[in-house]
C-alpha cells in the first residue's frame, strides 16, 4: 500500500541544500519518490509502505539538516 509522509526540515537554504535532502532520503529502503519544497522546508515522502521516520530523520541529518518534525 501506497504511503505519503511529510517532514519539515531546517536548514535548507538553497537548490543544492534540495538535491542533498532528496539524494539522501531517495535512498532509504522502500522510499519511491521525494518532493522538497524549499521555501516551507517541507519535504514529502512517497513510499510502497510504510516508512520508518528514524530512517528518514537519519538521512536527512547525514544531508547535513535537521527534521524539526514530522509534519
Amino acid at each position: 500500500m501506497a504511503t505519503t509522509s511529510t517532514y519539515t526540515v531546517k536548514g535548507m537554504t538553497c537548490g543544492h541544500c534540495v538535491s542533498s535532502v532528496t539524494e539522501e532520503v531517495t535512498e532509504v529502503p522502500g522510499v519511491t519518490g521525494v518532493t522538497v519544497d524549499l521555501a516551507t522546508g517541507l519535504v514529502t515522502v512517497d513510499s510502497d509502505g510504510p516508512i520508518d521516520d528514524a530512517a528518514i530523520t537519519a538521512a536527512v541529518e547525514e544531508a547535513g539538516y535537521e527534521v524539526v518534525t514530522p509534519a
